[in-house]
């Protein structure tokens, strides 16, 4: 799968990038919504996820989606080292 474009570092993240990864189009047998989360998380600086989080909600989509592993994003994420500021995001966003 060819990168859709290349790597900038330091960017500003438009409303319209951020939304299009609502448009993630999941694997057979992924949660979409799951899918969608992961993907925003491994592209996205902590600044621009927050924005995309609260578009997710905003568009009805489940902040507690489930990947094939059985675990929310929040439950991987906490895993990681140096995801604090994703932490805090998903948390709020739980509620």
């Amino acid at each position: 799968m060819g990168v859709s474009q290349p790597a900038r570092f330091g960017e500003d993240w438009s409303d319209e990038r951020v939304k299009g990864y609502l448009n993630q189009i999941a694997p057979a047998g992924d949660n979409a919504d799951f899918h969608a989360l992961m993907t925003a998380y491994k592209h996205m600086r902590s600044v621009d996820f927050e924005r995309f989080v609260a578009f997710f909600q905003a568009a009805g989509r489940d902040i507690n989606a489930r990947g094939r592993e059985g675990k929310t994003l929040l439950e991987i994420v906490k895993t990681h080292p140096r995801s604090s500021d994703f932490v805090k995001i998903l948390e709020l966003a739980q509620g």
